[in-house]
């Protein structure tokens, strides 16, 4: 099977290229993303514990599901097909804000993404792929913030830089 590629991009979210995702992740190089966040009618949003054996990242709570765009494919449709790869549902979702971060593992790997959030609303039960995802619950973002703060090791570095500066945009 052939490496995913990546959609490389400049500040403004212009493609600039394709790239092997390892081969960005590992020179650091801006590319594009997305991170999916579901919620229920009691406003708790759906998390993932990220398989054991991932590449980076692994056994680390997270949104609900997250990825990269394939060319030619928008944000939406991104999300949607990975939400049905991870999580084994698929819901109707909307753009919110997006961002650039960047952040660095111990893998010697780094995430330097332009990231969409996309939100969505669901109340079923999720089909988790074992390859993708250990476990997942649904917890209020109140209760989030405050286990942050006491167990921040425990969540992706994504997922906080979301939560820190960009809360406003993902309460519902």
């Amino acid at each position: 099977m052939n490496e995913e590629l990546v959609i490389l991009v400049d500040e403004n979210d212009q493609q600039v290229g394709l790239m092997p995702k390892m081969e960005a992740h590992e020179k650091a190089l801006l590319h594009r993303a997305f991170s999916v966040f579901v919620f229920n009618e009691n406003k708790e949003l759906m998390l993932q514990r990220r398989a054991l054996h991932k590449y980076h990242s692994p056994g680390l709570w997270t949104n609900t599901c997250c990825s990269h765009q394939r060319e030619g494919e928008s944000n939406i449709a991104a999300g949607k097909r990975r939400l049905m790869e991870e999580m084994g549902f698929v819901t109707d979702l909307d753009e919110s804000i997006s961002f650039i971060y960047k952040a660095p593992f111990d893998n010697g790997l780094t995430e330097h993404e332009f990231d969409h959030i996309l939100l969505g609303n669901y109340e079923g039960l999720p089909n988790l792929n074992p390859d993708e995802v250990s476990e997942w619950k649904w917890m209020s973002l109140e209760d989030i913030k405050i286990d942050m703060i006491s167990n921040p090791n425990v969540y992706t570095e994504w997922f906080k830089i979301i939560f820190d500066k960009f809360y406003k945009h993902i309460e519902q």
